[in-house]
């Protein structure tokens, strides 16, 4: 835990550079939150897909570098637990580049699977 603690706080001093620390935890923070509304549409439109994956890290990204950092460790921290839950190592992989895709500010339309409704 303390090994977990201290990566974590390492890549969070990192992630700041230049900018100010505020800056950086509001982007964090709002990130977050891009990515929260990610899942909850995922889950009321009832499709598992990429797609999810790569809006809400291309939504938390589009804040900044805090943004990114959020998106990355979510998104790390939610593969992992279900690694270890026994999800197949194939749609980890997968759920990762279209991650990446997102965070990377790449159309996360591209993941865009058909008949999902233009709410979302």
């Amino acid at each position: 835990m303390k090994l977990l603690t201290g990566l974590l706080f390492c890549s969070l001093v990192l992630g700041v550079s230049s900018r100010g620390w505020f800056s950086f935890l509001g982007e964090a923070y709002d990130g977050a939150r891009d990515m929260w509304r990610a899942y909850c549409d995922m889950r009321e439109a009832n499709y598992i897909d990429k797609y999810f994956h790569a809006r809400g890290n291309y939504d938390a990204a589009q804040r900044g570098p805090g943004g990114v950092w959020a998106a990355e460790v979510i998104s790390n921290a939610r593969e992992n637990i279900q690694t270890l839950l026994g999800r197949g190592a194939e749609d980890t992989l997968a759920d990762q580049a279209a991650n990446e895709w997102g965070r990377s500010g790449k159309d996360p339309n591209h993941f865009r699977p058909a008949g999902l409704p233009e709410k979302y």
